[in-house]
């Protein structure tokens, strides 16, 4: 038996998606267990690309049961429109492999509206959120303000909390935030044909969970963003509002902590960040370009480009530290394909001294600069590859120097974006 968490390793957009499809043949439930539409995800299989912004990637796996835990916070509108296009695509053709953890939380049109409000007032100082609402959602959440599933499913129960609530919104929007008001009924109704279709998935999930380890069943993990945008741990405030990290597949499933086995984290070869706040490694230019034009380097739910930069092995080893990490997946290796030298972030200098772990203090990270040791690189097409010794020889030897940087084995390499275009070394689900 063996239950796998599986987190991002920076700053998210680490290629996760392949990773928990790959992981998901081995498992039997596969569960999301924070974040919201604001996270995508990118597969390719065969000819086929998907993009998933809340279902789980298992789903594209026939047989698997597929869970959106009450760590997450849901956009109905969003959501419904997944499975549809799912079904549509011949996929999903059982309901019952899809639930939803009646004690999530549900973005309502004025988390949207708030979220857009504060960005655009906020000017140069802005977060750089997704304005999708699932910081205020989250928001309402820790302010026991919030609208779960099980109350959406009662139109009594939910009528009294959205006029409740809506009046208090309705004068941030007005007063502080220089909007127009929401209407209750319009809400109301819209809300209420959401609920019909979500009452199909609503559930227990907790106790799911918790009934199907102890039959034996494999259970997978999966996680949105990453370390690096942890509410706690992460670039505070630039950062999303939920736990990204490993603790929170517990606290966002309702699964304690000896039921997992395994924590892996993904890390791109190199790293990206979207949004604002400090970035030391970030490359502004030539070479930054080079590497955001081969890696495809566009975020799968805004669009927008990411920032691109050389590895940091003080990320990588704060993300061991942070998560307990029993193995790293290794992606877009072959996007340092073609480069004559590749870098490697070893430390930072602050104003004279050389760091060797990351500070707590956003601002004192803001004047970090990087300390770079070079290795030479490889040039050709290495996406036939599925043997790490086949890999090039610059290419072998850059890897092993990442695990002795980071104190975590590599447990994966991905040479391309389809799902056969990958090397496992060790497989978490056979220990």
């Amino acid at each position: 038996m063996a239950n796998v968490v599986v987190v991002g390793a920076q700053w998210g957009d680490e290629g996760k998606g392949k990773i928990v499809d790959i992981f998901t043949g081995y498992a039997d439930d596969v569960i999301r267990f924070q974040g919201g539409n604001n996270a995508g995800h990118t597969l390719v299989v065969g000819d086929d690309k998907v993009v998933l912004h809340l279902i789980p990637s298992g789903i594209l796996h026939p047989g698997k049961r597929c869970i959106i835990g009450n760590g997450v916070v849901l956009d109905p509108e969003v959501f419904i429109d997944e499975i549809t296009k799912l079904k549509a695509g011949g996929k999903l053709a059982d309901d019952g492999c899809l639930l939803l953890s009646e004690s999530l939380h549900i973005i309502m049109p004025y988390h949207k509206r708030i979220d857009l409000a504060r960005e655009k007032k906020s000017g140069a100082g802005r977060i750089g959120t997704t304005g999708r609402g699932i910081g205020p959602c989250y928001e309402d959440k820790i302010g026991r303000r919030g609208i779960r599933l099980m109350d959406l499913l009662d139109a009594d129960i939910f009528a009294g909390k959205l006029r409740e609530f809506l009046e208090e919104k309705n004068f941030i929007l007005e007063r502080l935030l220089g909007d127009s008001p929401l209407g209750f009924d319009e809400i109301y109704e819209k809300y209420l044909g959401y609920a019909e279709i979500l009452r199909t998935y609503a559930a227990d999930t907790s106790l799911i969970l918790r009934n199907d380890i102890a039959d034996g069943r494999k259970v997978l993990f999966e996680g949105a963003q990453g370390t690096m945008l942890d509410i706690d741990f992460g670039t505070y405030p630039f950062v999303t509002s939920s736990s990204t990290c490993a603790g929170g597949a517990c606290t966002g499933s309702g699964v304690g902590p000896r039921d997992i086995h395994e924590i892996i984290g993904i890390s791109k070869a190199y790293i990206t960040r979207v949004g604002s706040g400090p970035f030391p490694t970030e490359l502004e230019d030539e070479v930054g370009e080079s590497l955001r034009a081969a890696g495809g380097e566009f975020g799968a739910t805004t669009g927008r480009p990411r920032r691109c930069g050389w590895f940091d092995a003080l990320v990588a080893r704060y993300a061991v530290r942070i998560n307990g990490l029993t193995g790293i997946a290794l992606t877009k290796l072959d996007v340092l394909s073609g480069f004559e030298t590749i870098r490697i972030c070893t430390g930072y200098d602050c104003e004279g001294a050389i760091l060797t772990e990351i500070p707590a203090s956003v601002e004192k990270l803001s004047r970090c600069r990087p300390v770079y040791e070079d290795y030479p690189g490889w040039k050709g097409d290495i996406s036939a590859i599925r043997r790490f010794e086949d890999l090039p020889e610059n290419a072998v030897k850059y890897i092993k120097k990442l695990e002795e940087l980071v104190g975590c084995p590599i447990i994966l390499v991905s040479v391309g974006p389809r799902r056969d275009e990958t090397i496992i070394l060790r497989n978490p689900f056979h220990g």
